[in-house]
């Protein structure tokens, strides 16, 4: 054992030693010097050499280059994702575009499967909830507090309440959203409009499901009164289809029409989300289609998303480089902005030469840039792309494609040069794929 260690001692030594400069042949000779004193065959020698020694090496690189606080993860992980990228060199370009098409395939039949599932859920909670209101009021007359609720109190020192003792004789009913029955065209139609809305962009697939089954369809006519200034406020709306005028009464009475709101747009919202009396009126100049969800499925499902979408992303930026000199504060409105793309392994995430719109964060998987063809850096979880055309107003330097299955966040042009330091980004920039 003793010798072994020393051996495998020298090894590592030597391998520092090639990464430093030294030609692979003499490399591989103190490699093998280092391995004289142990005690093995020369079948195990040169599996050391030429098969165990590369894929440490290159590990004990990348663990470095990262740093990671917990080593054995990282090192577990990248040992799978070398394994994956050995794999996918066996296969033809057909069979990657293949199995690409078949996973996109499967994802978007198991997330419609949610979707199902999670409306038939609401509908039968529903259901129960409505057949059970007559029960739950007679079971309440008979519900007793827990034992000695009663008792006398004592003149000792006020005891500490144990939450166990009364959660479940007080517990709170877990939410369950309304569903209100539609057509499939209905709910596409829907889906298409909350696609545009800033609010619900934060929503994965089934919380957008859940969204869509409570929300119940208002058509309007000319002059329809929507929402009245001053009134309180239950429930939101999002526009499908038509223009609604916003006016707010000033101090002489006198209604100003302030904004007006088309297809995508939102209004109602500020009354549901802060209990507060309508800021506005909201009147239909024509004919149109909003669609109306209440205050509760709002603050579970909508507020929620947006709250849990911050926390994780402002925890995650933190670990970007570019990012890092920022207070939680800057980073939390980089969270606000940010959406999520997936791509499959081997797709193009953005090309050179094309004018750029995004900045590109990735959240998950590996990518390669390459210029006219020849690969010039590496991306993996952390890393960015895509800031040289936004700072420069310039074409794409680079083409960016996904190594893995791949999930970014990105921040449109806007937002990039109103929320980030662009003038500090610009000396990191300089020295870009060169």
């Amino acid at each position: 054992p003793a010798s072994l260690a020393q051996g495998l001692n020298g090894l590592a030594g030597t391998t520092w030693r090639q990464r430093s400069g030294r030609c692979p042949l003499r490399a591989r000779v103190f490699v093998m010097e280092g391995l004289d004193s142990l005690k093995i065959s020369e079948e195990k020698k040169k599996y050391i050499v030429e098969l165990l020694n590369p894929v440490l090496e290159e590990m004990v690189a990348e663990a470095i280059h990262k740093m990671p606080k917990d080593p054995i993860p990282f090192m577990l992980e990248w040992l799978e994702n070398k394994r994956v990228v050995e794999e996918d060199k066996d296969l033809t370009v057909d069979e990657k575009d293949t199995l690409a098409k078949e996973n996109q395939s499967l994802q978007a039949e198991i997330e419609s499967m949610k979707g199902h599932l999670s409306e038939v859920v609401n509908m039968a909670n529903n259901e129960s909830g409505t057949h059970g209101d007559d029960e739950e009021e007679e079971d309440d007359d008979d519900d007793e507090p827990p034992p000695d609720f009663e008792r006398p109190m004592q003149t000792k020192a006020r005891q500490s309440v144990s939450a166990e003792a009364y959660g479940e004789w007080n517990a709170k009913k877990e939410f369950v959203a309304p569903v209100i029955i539609k057509t499939d065209a209905q709910k596409d139609r829907l889906k298409e409009v909350l696609k545009q809305s800033f609010l619900f962009a934060n929503l994965d697939t089934n919380e957008l499901n859940i969204v869509i089954g409570a929300m119940k369809e208002v058509k309007t006519t000319p002059g329809h009164s929507v929402i009245k200034q001053g009134d309180d406020g239950n429930f939101m709306f999002v526009i499908e289809s038509g223009d609604f005028d916003c006016s707010i009464k000033g101090e002489d009475g006198i209604e100003k029409v302030v904004k007006t709101c088309s297809s995508g747009d939102y209004f109602g919202e500020l009354a549901v989300l802060y209990s507060t009396p309508r800021a506005a009126s909201v009147v239909s100049k024509g004919d149109g289609v909003c669609w109306q969800l209440d205050r509760d499925t709002f603050n579970h499902i909508v507020k929620g998303a947006a709250s849990k979408k911050r926390d994780r992303y402002t925890s995650f930026l933190g670990k970007v480089s570019m990012l890092q000199n920022m207070d939680a504060y800057e980073r939390s409105q980089i969270a606000d902005a940010l959406r999520s793309e997936e791509f499959p392994a081997g797709a193009t995430i953005m090309t050179q030469g094309e004018c750029g719109d995004k900045f590109f964060i990735i959240e998950e998987g590996d990518a390669v840039a390459s210029k006219g063809g020849v690969e010039v850096m590496n991306y993996s979880t952390g890393d960015y792309f895509g800031e040289l055309a936004l700072i420069r107003n310039q074409a794409r330097a680079a083409t960016v494609t996904a190594k893995t299955a791949l999930k970014v966040l990105t921040l449109d042009a806007g937002s990039f040069k109103r929320l980030l330091d662009v003038s500090a980004l610009l000396g990191r920039a300089d020295n870009k794929y060169t």
